[in-house]
This record gives C-alpha cells, structure tokens and sequence, in this order.
C-alpha cells in the first residue's frame, strides 16, 4: 500500500506536474486550510490534451481485453489503498469514514463491473448482396468535468467507461475536493500508460478551457443545471459529443399501504445520505393525509438517533455541508422558511462555530410553491407535503424543469410501478432510493441532463457508431 503524503501534483503525460499557482482546500467541517494544490495555466492544459492525443493511437489501438485488465486494476488499486483514499475523502468532502469507505468500496466494485463488458458489433444485414454490420470506435480525448458531492465514484463513472472504450482522458475534479482525484493520479502513473489518463487541478476556468478546447472530442460534465448550460454551449462551438448529469428536485411519493416504521429508515437515508448532498436524494416527500402523521413521526425519530458532527470522528453518521457557497444557500432555504410561518418538525437553525454545519431539518407541509419545495436545497432540509390524490401527486411531482429520480413506496407493487410509469424522471425506485449499479442506465429528463452514464447506454455514450457495408464479391463481377 501507498504511503500518503500531503504533497500534491497532477498528473500530465505520466509526470507529477506542479502548479505555477496553488490555491487552497478547506475542511468543511473546520473550515481550516487543510492543503494546497496546483492550479493549472492554460499552458498545462495543453500539455495534458496534447499527452492524451498522442497516446490515443497506441491505446485505442490496444486490445479491449488488455484495456478491461487495466480498468480492473484502477478497482484494485482503490481497493488496496482503501484507508488512505477514505481518509482524504471525510477531510475534503466532510462525510463521515463509513460514508467515505462505502465510496472507495462502490468506485472499486464499480470497475470491476465496468470491465466485464465488451463492445458490441451488429451484423444487421447478411443477405447474398452483402453484409451491414456495425460497430462502435472511441472517440479520442475525454475532458471529464467531476463534483464535489461524490469525488471518487463520480470520476470511476467517466474514466472507467472511457478507459475502455479506448478514449484517453483529461480528468478535471472539484476545486472544493481535488486532493483524492489527485493522490489517485499518483499511484496510476504506474499502472496506466503515460498520458492515458491526465489529471489537472483548477477553478471555473480551467474548466471553461476544457470545454473550449478543440482537441477535446467529448466532455462528461456532472453538476448543477445552469453549469451544464454553459458546458453544452461551449461545447457546441467545436460539436463536441457531451454527456451532462444535472440537477434535480426529485419527489418521493409514499401511499397510505405503507408501514411507517418499516419504510422510515430507508426513506430518511434516502433524503439525507452525504448530509442529502446527492444529486438524486428524495427532496420532497409527499405522503398520503391518511399516514402523513405517522410517517412524519417515525422519520423524526429515525432523524433523533442520527448523529451529525466532524466525519473523521468515531460515531458521525453525517458532516456538514461540504462549501461555503451551498451552505449559504441552505441557510437562505431556511431563513426564507421561517420569514414565512414553516413549521419545523426538527432542526431549523444552522449550527453556530466553525464548520458549515446545518442540523437535520423537516419542515412540516409547507405551502407547494414556497422556495423550500420548489428549489433544490442540496442540503439536510426536507420538505413533507400532503397528498389525498394520486393524479393530483403525480400532477405535483412531475411540475418541474428537471426530470432525475424519483422513489414510490407502497405495499402494492402493482399500484407502485403504475405510479413510476407516470413520473417524468430518468430513474424510478420503488421501495427504496440510491440503488445504483454498473448495469443500469442512469440519465435525466428535462433539463437534467443530456445522455446516459452506466450500462450498455452509457458505454456507447463514449464511442462514434460507425457502419461498415461491404458488397459480396461473387455478387459485384
């Protein structure tokens, strides 16, 4: 295993490059200064498009089965240096270890997954005339643009599917969470081959020259809607393929079948795992009139026996908001909740100190057009919301510009998937919330997003289709 230092480089061309400039990273849960890392200049952005492009011939090149070995290995390698990788994880993100293991162990299974598939080829016509048959090529270098919320995973989700569809890749992680992404790096410089994959560190800018740059053939963006725009936009300047995962207000509908006590666990860490900064957590829970109080009350409970503080220490089932900027907004949420008579059923008030903390908070059936139902919050604030209406909570539900994730509960698995069929949402969990698998498309209606990530759809999201037809030779003389 790797020993971790607090020196941090990225990666270009198979090299550790320092930055000319550096800019620091903040503990959330502290607030102190916790590293410094390189920024990268619009020179070493080129160095590392230009080390990709180069090694693109030779990788492509590779047999799949060499590459699907190598993928294999970036899980193995997250495996092996779990401790240290989850470490970093609480420090720069904030979520607790168990959270920060449960990344490093779904990012190394997830690459496992990822290399069981190979690249279909289609014979679709084989007729005495001729044969048609299609097939699937890489597109060449992938700027992949990652989050905050999920630094590891989300990264493995573009880079391993990229990897073995034969593209290399010029990996862009959060500024707020750059420091895994960047020890990752370190120790694949010895398992991939130079300039393969490309790690530089930087801010809003750096980002930008990505999605400008034209020798960057596609880019695969996770984050906020209105960021997604302006990538999209960019992008098009030069046609660049995009994949973008965006926002959402996803909606959990609960039916009156339900056991509240038995549904109230899942249903909570759906709302509030990684303190409810998931981009498809439950964001506004409509229960039936009929059960609304009980399940209210048995999630407060669940909510009492849950502990929030610093996530590197024993105990801590959730940290604080991970930045400045987002914990703001959620305070705005708040305050905007109490200006207007929502009453809590817990929390309300942000923590006072140090660390963006925010207490678990429930507001209790707020009006449906008030900021805390219509706004995404990001954030450990959840509204309830009272329904006696299936097409009237199928009407609410779908009343939004994005489209991600949805949950039904109910006892009735019939009436439930009647229920998701209806809901104007890429993903539909019935039962329980944040399944996720390596198998299973995972895109966003609406303005949530541009394409698929995961499973054979999302493979292909990092391949040009290509049609070869060849005429039969007896048949051409």
């Amino acid at each position: 295993m790797m020993v971790f230092n607090n020196e941090y480089s990225m990666l270009i061309n198979g090299n550790q490059v320092p930055g000319e400039k550096t800019f620091g990273v903040v503990n959330p849960a502290t607030e102190n200064t916790i590293a410094s890392v390189p920024d990268a200049s619009h020179e070493q952005l080129d160095a590392a498009v230009a080390a990709a492009k180069a090694a693109f011939p030779a990788w492509s090149a590779r047999p799949i089965s060499e590459r699907k070995e190598l993928v294999a290995a970036i899980g193995k390698c997250l495996e092996d240096n779990r401790e240290e990788f989850s470490r970093l994880i609480t420090l720069e993100q904030g979520k607790s270890r168990a959270g920060s293991d449960f990344e490093i162990d779904l990012s190394a299974g997830w690459c496992r997954g990822v290399a069981k598939y190979d690249l279909p080829v289609n014979v679709v016509e084989d007729s005495p005339e001729r044969t048609v048959e299609i097939r699937h090529t890489p597109i060449g270098v992938v700027g992949a643009i990652t989050p905050w919320n999920v630094p590891i995973l989300i990264a493995i989700w573009k880079l391993a599917p990229a990897l073995l569809t034969g593209n290399t890749v010029v990996l862009k992680p959060s500024p707020y969470t750059p420091l895994a992404t960047l020890k990752l790096g370190e120790l694949l410089r010895d398992i991939l081959p130079a300039g393969v994959l490309n790690i530089v560190s930087g801010g809003n800018e750096l980002g930008q020259w990505m999605t400008d740059h034209p020798d960057i053939g596609k880019v695969s963006f996770t984050g906020s809607t209105e960021t997604g725009k302006k990538v999209m936009e960019s992008a098009s300047k030069t046609l660049k393929r995009v994949t973008l995962e965006l926002g959402g207000n996803d909606a959990a509908i609960v039916l009156p079948d339900v056991d509240p006590k038995e549904i109230a666990p899942a249903l909570f860490w759906g709302a509030f795992f990684n303190s409810a900064q998931v981009c498809v957590a439950a964001k506004r829970v409509y229960i039936h009139e009929d059960v609304y109080d009980a399940v209210a009350h048995e999630l407060v409970e669940f909510a009492k026996t849950v502990t929030v503080g610093d996530g590197s220490q024993q105990g801590v089932d959730l940290g604080p908001v991970q930045n400045q900027m987002q914990f703001e907004k959620v305070k705005s949420l708040l305050s905007d909740s109490k200006k207007h008579g929502h009453r809590f059923l817990l929390g309300g008030e942000p923590g006072e100190g140090k660390g963006y903390f925010i207490p678990i908070s429930i507001v209790d059936n707020p009006p449906e057009d008030s900021r805390v139902v219509k706004e995404e919050a990001f954030g450990p604030l959840l509204p309830l919301l009272k329904f006696n209406d299936i097409e009237d909570v199928i009407k609410r539900a779908n009343d939004t510009l994005t489209g991600l994730a949805g949950s039904v509960w109910s006892s009735d698995p019939k009436k439930a998937r009647e229920i998701a069929e209806r809901l104007e949402t890429g993903t539909v969990w019935i039962n329980e919330i944040l399944f996720f698998s390596p198998d299973a498309p995972f895109s966003g209606h609406k303005q949530s997003g541009v394409g698929a990530e995961h499973g054979m759809e999302g493979l292909l999201e990092f391949t040009n289709t290509q049609t070869i037809t060849s005429k039969k030779l007896e048949m051409a003389s």
